[in-house]
């Protein structure tokens, strides 16, 4: 596995969803390596979003971007299929939403796409150990799942840094109130990979908080490498 890179990953959900490929394109114009994309069910959390036809419409405008699904759903093993023929290039699940996480990570491989993996804040960080090697990403929540525009948690940061020196080549994604007041906590605990919402989505200027979050988890990176 290679090194780390920071990657941002503007989280669309509290954009203008009625305009969606726009306000996407404008986080990829700004600087966005990847768009993240909050699936809800309604069930799983306590919020409905938008499923795989949505997904779909906003591949068919934007043909290359990467597209990471954040599947806050139950019975995650359904929605694999449809995800993956939408055109998504990342399926990141909760491994508390399934009660086969090897099968699930296999069978997302199977259909083409990379796997997360995510836990919820009063999950244990010690349960990835008997899947690490099927992820190529673990996503540490920073807020309970299911809304946008909550406080940060900040006592999350262990688990990173956990993740950070027991698997110095992992792609550790942070998601959840994370912006310029939260992002020096989060570079310092190791996360590479940085989901960002209203601090973006909603800013003047979203270049330049891509920017600041980049440099911040960079100055980090470059120490680490």
């Amino acid at each position: 596995m290679a090194k780390p890179v920071c990657k941002i990953g503007p989280s669309i959900l509290n954009a203008d969803l009625s305009n969606l490929f726009n306000e996407s394109q404008k986080m990829l114009d700004s600087g966005a390596d990847y768009l993240h994309l909050d699936v809800m069910d309604g069930h799983f959390v306590p919020n409905i979003t938008f499923g795989h036809p949505v997904v779909k419409c906003l591949r068919n405008k934007i043909k290359s971007a990467f597209m990471e699904t954040h599947m806050m759903v139950s019975n995650p093993e359904q929605w694999i299929a449809p995800m993956s023929d939408s055109g998504a290039d990342q399926y990141t699940f909760h491994v508390e939403a399934t009660n086969d996480v090897p099968g699930t990570c296999r069978k997302v491989r199977e259909a083409g796409m990379k796997v997360g993996i995510a836990l919820k804040p009063k999950t244990d960080v010690l349960v990835v150990k008997d899947y690490i090697d099927m992820a190529d990403m673990v996503l540490i929540m920073t807020v309970e799942p299911g809304f946008g525009g909550q406080k940060f948690m900040r006592d999350m940061m262990p688990k990173v840094k956990w993740l950070r020196e027991s698997y110095p080549n992992l792609n550790i994604e942070v998601d959840g109130g994370v912006g310029p007041n939260s992002i020096e906590d989060c570079a310092k605990a190791g996360a590479n990979m940085i989901v960002s919402g209203t601090a973006v989505t909603a800013a003047l200027d979203p270049a330049e908080v891509i920017r600041k979050l980049r440099d911040s988890v960079n100055g980090v990176l470059n120490i680490l490498n």
